[in-house]
């Protein structure tokens, strides 16, 4: 007999997400609704306004993506006035994103999913000795591994339960079936754990450095950038370098290791699939290499139903969005240049309980040519491995075969996890190369930043990159040289996507079908791959009455 198991809030997110599934006697899941229950204001209130402001309001669609958002109504807008921006320009907002890339991945892997599989109760029956031998058969010269260090972390893990206040390991789910570390590898993971809290301010402050500061930078302008004084600074520079390296170290020496040590333990259920989602992806391509975006770092391209021998370029004009199933008005489908934002909320049945086939989340689904698509860093490492990608290739395979693993293996939680962990490092090593561009830039007497620009009349735009949950995308419409029109299809748009019009479920929803828990009353495994997409739910919604009325009340217990 089936079951229904509600998970809300999904906690260690940006925002509100609630999971509902199906399961049936057997625990395993065969159905499941991704809803988003809150939404939150942006998109209705830039209409009227001049679209060169656009850029610093739509950072706060999210306290976490602040810089992402930037970038990409910058971008529109750019787009939209057809301008270019200076090379200096382009090299300065590749090392602000760069440095917002590596902040987030690690925090990501070690704060938000780490505790999906790591046991840190177990960590206290470790051997710290054994711990070092096990970080050692992964990494010559582990981050911070010693046993006095390894008993230090013990010891601070035991006031933790001793006092009864466990802070962020408090409510999990410790020893639970589906953990599969030993309790040495449980060890070193959480004593990374902690190291992470260190790291993720040095990145903040290489952000800060170019960006002016952290979270929500502000020295973005449509034309190019405002940060003359830092980039002719050397002691700057060098201060973002010094940075950089030390962030770089943790990544070879813990994150990278970390990773590898996850996927030795948990290999099985990376053959098995699970996971596995919708398997399209989608790129948009992001830190361009050239003034014309002809070339870019991260690939841009879709490869459909996993088909590694055919990837396919991308066609802007196949991206819509349905509302089907979203508390939204009407059912058709939409380029976002003409999207609507108009609410019509329904809730959910007496039990609590997604209603039937109607509407059950504040997501939109969008569509690439009527399918779902998933975007994130394993998008990308498919898009560029299908595409023969010279980095991104070699990186892949060179770890499959360190792993024993074959690339089907890329299709499963444990495959998204891993390529976000590449594509840290990726990004990482290539960083120092846009500091010596802009440093030969500089030394050529190149210190342009900046092209005027005036506002059209009428026009649109759109602002497409690549950003660490995945691609993101903004489109505008100007009229009388204010914004008529406004829509952001950010990456936990499409992930968390609900049913489409043909109810085709969404990558979340996907993800979980086949999915055996070992205990319906603690929903790891749900938790496992959810996290797995890093949700970013405050940018997947926006929505406010622009004359400032309530329209709801909410408690969140």
């Amino acid at each position: 007999m089936s079951k229904r198991i509600i998970v809300d809030p999904i906690t260690r997110i940006e925002g509100h997400l609630r999971i509902e599934v199906e399961v049936d006697e057997n625990n395993v899941i065969r159905d499941a609704w991704s809803s988003i229950p809150l939404w939150r204001g942006i998109e209705t209130i830039l209409k009227g306004r001049d679209p060169r402001d656009a850029g610093l309001i739509t950072q706060r669609f999210c306290g976490v993506c602040t810089y992402s958002h930037y970038e990409a109504s910058i971008l529109a807008c750019e787009n939209a006035f057809k301008i270019t921006p200076p090379p200096n320009a382009r090299i300065v907002r590749n090392l602000i994103k760069s440095s917002q890339y590596l902040t987030d991945h690690i925090m990501h892997f070690y704060h938000l999913h780490g505790l999906d599989w790591v046991d840190i109760v177990s960590a206290l029956s470790a051997d710290p000795r054994k711990a070092v031998d096990l970080a050692k058969s992964y990494n010559a010269n582990p981050y911070n591994c010693s046993e006095t260090h390894y008993r230090a972390v013990q010891k601070r893990l035991l006031k933790f339960v001793n006092s009864g206040r466990l802070g962020p390991f408090a409510n999990a789910y410790w020893g639970n079936a589906s953990f599969k570390l030993p309790a040495e590898a449980n060890l070193v993971i959480v004593s990374h754990y902690l190291d992470a809290l260190n790291i993720s301010k040095i990145g903040g402050q290489m952000q800060a450095i170019f960006g002016g500061k952290n979270p929500h930078p502000q020295s973005l302008v449509v034309g190019g950038v405002t940060c003359v004084m830092d980039i002719q600074d050397a002691y700057r520079v060098g201060e973002y370098l010094f940075r950089l390296q030390e962030v770089k170290n943790f990544i070879d020496t813990a994150y990278i290791p970390d990773v590898l040590i996850a996927a030795t333990y948990y290999k099985d259920e990376g053959l098995a699939g699970i996971g596995a989602s919708v398997k399209n992806y989608l790129s948009y391509g992001g830190f361009p290499l050239d003034d014309q975006w002809n070339a870019t770092l991260l690939p841009k391209g879709v490869v459909k139903g996993a088909d590694l021998a055919n990837p396919q370029p991308l066609d802007e004009d196949k991206i819509t969005e349905e509302v089907a199933h979203s508390w939204y008005v009407g059912d058709e489908k939409l380029h976002p240049y003409n999207g609507k934002t108009e609410p019509d909320y329904s809730g959910f049945d007496k039990q609590g309980h997604v209603k039937g086939d109607g509407k059950y989340s504040w997501c939109k689904a969008p569509r690439y040519d009527d399918l779902p698509y998933e975007v994130g860093p394993l998008a990308r490492f498919i898009v560029g491995y299908a595409q023969g990608d010279k980095r991104i290739k070699p990186l892949v395979d060179n770890t499959l075969k360190a792993a024993g693993l074959p690339a089907t293996v890329l299709f499963s939680t444990l495959g998204r996890t891993a390529a976000r962990a590449l594509e840290t490092k990726m990004i990482a090593d290539y960083t120092d190369t846009w500091v010596n561009e802009l440093v030969t830039n500089l030394k050529s007497g190149d210190k342009r930043t900046w092209t005027r620009c005036d506002v059209p009349r009428t026009a649109q735009g759109r602002g497409l990159t690549e950003v660490p949950r995945g691609a993101l995308g903004h489109w505008l419409k100007i009229e009388n040289q204010v914004i008529s029109n406004y829509q952001a299809v950010v990456p936990s748009t499409w992930n968390c996507s609900p049913r489409d019009l043909k109810k085709v479920r969404g990558p979340y929803e996907e993800s979980l079908i086949g999915t055996h828990m070992a205990d319906i009353n603690q929903p790891l495994e749900i938790l496992r791959t959810i996290h797995s997409f890093d949700p970013c739910m405050a940018c997947a919604v926006h929505i406010i009455d622009f004359k400032g009325r309530e329209i709801g009340q909410f408690k969140v217990l």
